[in-house]
């Protein structure tokens, strides 16, 4: 048994035994668990320089391809272990990396030569089937985990696997059933830990979220998604130094990361800001006023019916409008007005406050101007566009729930938004093209 203190010898498990087999695998991945990750990885890119000048031992390749997995290195890990044959233990973490790389229809060759390698057929099995559902293949990945039911339900793999496919159902509850059975099973199973993370985070329960994907980075193999993840999470609850430290990690594996190198560069950023901080809190109240839905006001029938129409959401899109351009509504009167006036005085603000003096608001969006089929676009879930959970947890924020209420806003207005940034705006401009819409004034 390891302890926290002991120090293992990563060089003699690398380069100083005649094989490299199970036992090996195992030592190394208690040096990456037991914060010698660093060590792991120089120690695997020094062989695999060894070996791209020539020196292509086995035991070299084997251990330069499965430590090369397990520390992130993906491509590297494929380009050691595909030169090795007959092998089933390189053919298996060949898949893995594979998998890790979306090169599912090789993993699931590669699979199948872990088998006939005899590596352990039940566990490549059921990777395969993950393989296999990765590629649209739901009925025939289930049939796999069929296949070998009677050896594997009692592995926490299988579990997993399927609540991969309840979840590929849109069955939500199953799968977190699934992922939680694999949780059960196996403490440390990363990627049901990374599901139920995901899962949390969607649903706005953002410190189970950071839990869940601490405790899936705590062994390894590393899993880029959840670093990145849980580095916006930390970010978003103000704990920048962890923030900071999971996005230096991904530059560690992958130096030109794009997005880790921005979201790091946005907090190094913010720690050279001056912040006045009574201003700062001024600010945030006011923002959230501004953002508070009509509908948590106690309207009459009429008078929601006409901002509805109106295309107004929130507090702030009445600071928009003046007096006369809610006159202006059909079906919009004075005792409306008086109504609306009420209200947005109970907040300490007032019609037209923020209003252009050059000319009012255009709202873009008016339902009864469009076609059928435009109404059943916009009135989609923003949760369609599959956003990053950066940007959708501004649009959470926001208080933006539809495409209609996502494209009713202007890029200035979205990068308002506390960690909405360029990048986050990129996005969201991507995804809107593909299906030919845009945001206001876009």
């Amino acid at each position: 048994m390891v302890t926290v203190t002991e120090m293992i010898d990563v060089q003699g498990i690398l380069r100083g035994r005649t094989t490299f087999g199970l036992d090996e695998v195992r030592e190394l991945q208690e040096a990456v668990t037991h914060d010698q990750h660093k060590d792991v990885t120089q120690g695997i890119r020094e062989l695999l320089e060894e070996i791209e000048q020539g020196d292509t031992s086995l035991q070299k390749s084997l251990a330069a391809g499965i430590g090369a997995y397990m520390v992130g290195l993906h491509a590297d890990a494929v380009n050691c272990l595909q030169q090795i044959k007959d092998n089933g233990l390189a053919s298996y973490y060949l898949a893995n990396a594979q998998v890790a790389l979306g090169q599912f229809d090789e993993a699931i060759k590669s699979f199948d030569r872990a088998i006939e390698g005899g590596y352990d057929a039940v566990q490549s099995t059921l990777l395969k089937a993950g393989a296999v559902r990765a590629v649209g293949r739901i009925e025939e990945a289930e049939e796999l985990l069929r296949s070998v039911a009677r050896e594997g339900a009692t592995r926490a793999e299988y579990s997993y696997q399927y609540g991969c496919i309840y979840s590929d159902r849109g069955d939500t509850y199953g799968a977190i059933e699934y992922f939680e059975r694999a949780v059960d099973i196996d403490p440390h199973h990363a990627r049901a830990l990374f599901s139920l993370a995901g899962i949390n985070s969607l649903h706005g329960n953002d410190q189970e979220s950071i839990r869940l994907y601490e405790r899936a980075l705590s062994r390894p193999p590393l899993y880029l998604g959840a670093l990145l993840n849980l580095g916006l999470l930390y970010e978003d609850s103000e704990n920048y130094r962890a923030a900071a430290y999971c996005f230096r990690k991904v530059l560690e594996v992958y130096p030109n990361h794009e997005r880790a190198a921005l979201y790091l560069r946005d907090i190094d950023a913010s720690h050279d800001m001056y912040f006045d901080e009574d201003n700062l809190k001024t600010q945030r109240r006011l923002n959230q006023d501004l953002m508070t839905p009509v509908t948590d006001f106690e309207l009459s029938v009429r008078s929601r019916n006409c901002l509805q129409k109106m295309g107004v959401r929130n507090l702030g899109d009445l600071t928009e409008l003046s007096e006369t351009d809610l006159l202006g509504g059909k079906n919009f009167g004075e005792t409306s007005l008086v109504e609306i006036r009420e209200m947005m005085e109970s907040k300490g603000l007032r019609l037209g406050q923020s209003a252009p003096r050059d000319k009012p608001r255009d709202y873009a969006i008016r339902n009864d101007d469009l076609s059928p089929q435009e109404q059943a676009l916009l009135n989609r879930p923003v949760a369609d566009l599959n956003l990053s959970v950066r940007a959708r947890k501004c649009m959470s924020r926001l208080g933006i729930n539809t495409l209609a209420e996502l494209t009713s806003r202007t890029p200035d207005e979205l990068l308002e938004s506390k960690n909405f940034g360029v990048t986050s705006l990129n996005e969201v401009r991507r995804k809107l093209t593909d299906i030919g819409i845009k945001l206001r004034n876009d």
